[in-house]
Parts: structure tokens; sequence; C-alpha cells
């Protein structure tokens, strides 16, 4: 067993370096389909791995992430309040401002880790695509694209916002 998960370590190692599976299977002196069989086994191991981590862990990380944020923004306003020194103010003001623009990408990229989600749910299910897989697969895609021109598309004729950034080095 400890043989076998050397070569498939060896066999990720080689590939990551681009060597083909005649090189790889040429160098360790083993078949071309023992390397083709962990090879195999590796992509569909790394796909559980992500599948595992957007369903087990992503969601918590995400509401840690939105509670930390919370709290900050909390305590940079109770700062700018308290303080007497304008440089801390605006300081703190600076950090809350921060925060708000963090949490709004994490909310507005919500809809990009559902879709995530649900389309590794539906693929841990037998290899067989379904016409809806595959429909969030491209929503999920349509939803990051559509979250990134949104983020760049500007309105010129627009008048510009009212406030300003100030940064303290």
């Amino acid at each position: 067993m400890e043989h076998l998960a050397w070569r498939r370590d060896k066999i990720q190692e080689l590939s990551s370096k681009g060597h083909s599976q005649r090189e790889i299977a040429s160098m360790l002196q083993i078949g071309l389909g023992s390397v083709n069989r962990d090879l195999s086994y590796l992509k569909n191991q790394a796909k559980e791995n992500i599948r595992k981590y957007i369903d087990e862990r992503l969601p918590e990380e995400y509401e840690k992430c939105l509670v930390g944020l919370n709290s900050i923004v909390k305590e940079a306003w109770t700062t700018s309040q308290q303080t007497q020194d304008s440089r801390e103010k605006m300081q703190a003001l600076s950090l809350a401002k921060d925060c708000y623009a963090m949490k709004l990408e994490l909310l507005t990229n919500a809809t990009v880790v559902d879709d995530a989600i649900r389309f590794v749910s539906g693929h841990a299910k037998p290899a067989r695509s379904t016409s809806s897989e595959t429909e969030t697969a491209a929503n999920a895609k349509k939803s990051k694209t559509n979250c990134r021109e949104e983020t760049r598309e500007i309105d010129y004729f627009q008048q510009p916002p009212n406030f300003t950034t100030n940064q303290v080095f």
C-alpha cells in the first residue's frame, strides 16, 4: 500500500511538471495502463476533495467571514464615535467602509457559491449528466461572468457619487 501511495505521488509530481503518460511510465518503469489508472484515480480524488470542501467547509468559512466583518464594523463605528483624534476617527471610518465593501462582495457572490454547491451536489450522483446539471453549471459560470462585468461596468453619464476615499499610511 505504501508503494502505491508513493507511485501515485510520483506520477502526480511528474504529471504536474508536464511529462506525458508515456514519459512517466518510462521514468518509473511501469506500464502505461498503471499510469493511466493512477491519473484517473488522482483526478477522481481531486474532484471528491473539492466537492467535500464546497459541501462541508465553504459554508462555514463564508459564515465566519460575515460574522468577523460584522464585528470589525461594530468596533470601527464604536472607535470612530469615542475618539477625539480626527486621524483615528478617519482610520476607523475607512476600516468600516472597507468592511462594507468586503461584505457586499461576499453577499453578491453568494449566488456563485450556491450555484457551485448545487453543481457539485448534482455531480456527486452517478456520472450521467442531466440537462439540469448542465444548466446549473452554465448558470454558475454566467453568474460569475455577470458579477465581473457588473463590477467593471461604469456609467459615464451618471453623476459621480458624493464620497471620497481616504487612505492613511
